[in-house]
């Protein structure tokens, strides 16, 4: 049998084995529901190529989107994180584009047949060129609504598909007034992209607490009205990590409730490895943690495989980045450095999956 025919099968395999995660009955972990087998999130951050967001491009490369998954699979991943993009779902406050929630059938089915499980996050913003006018002309409590609306829809595409891992409200929201000269919803560029959304952008006499409790609420809401099984999250910025007497906001007490697990995003730290370890601690609220964001971004790879291996004892779950290549193509490209380490990590994180 050749290498490709074995692996084919493997996957098969893998894929029909695929059965409903669960929170464990003490809450602390995730189980298989029929087998109640522990099950270990480890896995990747999915844009597509690198500098784009797949949407942009799947109607015409779709193959390029199942050879990624594929190899996803190969470097030892169980769970794809995908970012859904408002705009590309919703032509208006209460109207979802049919085309779109077809495809995002297509890639349900696509992450079952390779023995994946998403990470399904929403309401994203990324493109800036993007945001729809219509979007903008909200008022927050009108805003709040179409984001139910969009989440309402999105749950229901997803409702009894074994590749559901969860489904995470939005990408690091925040709770603070524009700086000036910030677009008014939307913060934290990089490199074109605003990965961070405000929820709110006045408190009005709230407190933070208080407006992340409401709309998680009014989130959470709406998905259980079409799927009540649902694994519901948010990814949330570590801000302990930036102020260590900082207190979670969306994993507070009050907010917290309405969410199955916590989701939060550390990049560790060159020389802070323990400080990062402590602020990880800050979001143990007796629900299962992960890590759904991670990669040496700003350490050496030595000090990330340190924060990975000590997080063990509170993390439950990893989710780091997959940005197109294998690690046979990152080594090809010989003169850059950044393609080095790349592969380097890779092995790393293909040699130690559960």
């Amino acid at each position: 049998m050749t290498r490709s025919l074995l692996i084919a099968l493997l996957l098969s395999i893998q894929a029909k084995a695929l059965e409903p995660v669960r929170i464990s009955t003490d809450g602390t972990h995730f189980v298989l529901q029929h087998s109640g087998m522990r099950f270990t999130p480890w896995g990747f951050n999915y844009l597509g190529e690198f500098g784009t967001v797949f949407e942009e491009y799947w109607a015409e490369k779709w193959p390029d989107i199942e050879h990624d998954f594929r190899e996803m699979k190969t470097l030892g991943a169980n769970v794809v994180r995908v970012h859904l993009q408002l705009p590309t779902y919703m032509s208006a406050p209460d109207q979802m584009r049919p085309e779109a929630l077809e495809r995002l059938r297509r890639l349900l089915d696509l992450a079952r047949d390779t023995g994946l499980y998403l990470d399904i996050t929403g309401l994203g913003l990324y493109r800036i060129k993007d945001v729809p006018a219509w979007l903008d002309s909200l008022n927050e409590a009108d805003r709040w609504e179409a984001q139910a609306f969009f989440w309402r829809e999105i749950a229901r595409v997803c409702k009894g598909h074994p590749a559901v891992f969860c489904l995470d409200l939005m990408n690091e929201p925040i709770i603070t007034e524009p700086k000036p000269g910030e677009p008014a919803w939307l913060s934290g560029e990089m490199e074109g992209f605003f990965f961070v959304q405000r929820i709110a952008k006045e408190l009005k006499g709230r407190t933070q607490i208080e407006i992340a409790t409401a709309w998680v609420r009014q989130m959470t809401q709406a998905i259980r009205e079409s799927n009540p099984d649902a694994l519901i999250t948010v990814g949330v910025i570590p801000w302990a990590q930036v102020w260590p007497n900082a207190k979670p906001i969306f994993y507070s007490p009050e907010a917290a409730k309405h969410l199955d697990f916590v989701s939060v995003h550390f990049y560790p730290r060159k020389d802070q490895i323990p400080a990062d370890l402590a602020a990880l601690k800050v979001y143990d609220i007796g629900k299962p943690i992960v890590i759904e964001e991670t990669f040496p971004l700003s350490c050496s790879q030595s000090e990330f495989e340190r924060f990975i291996e000590e997080s063990r004892p509170v993390a439950d779950g990893w989710i780091s980045h997959y940005f197109g290549k294998s690690i046979s193509e990152h080594q090809k490209q010989k003169e850059e450095i950044k393609d080095a380490l790349i592969a380097k990590f890779l092995e790393y994180w293909r040699d130690h999956r559960q």
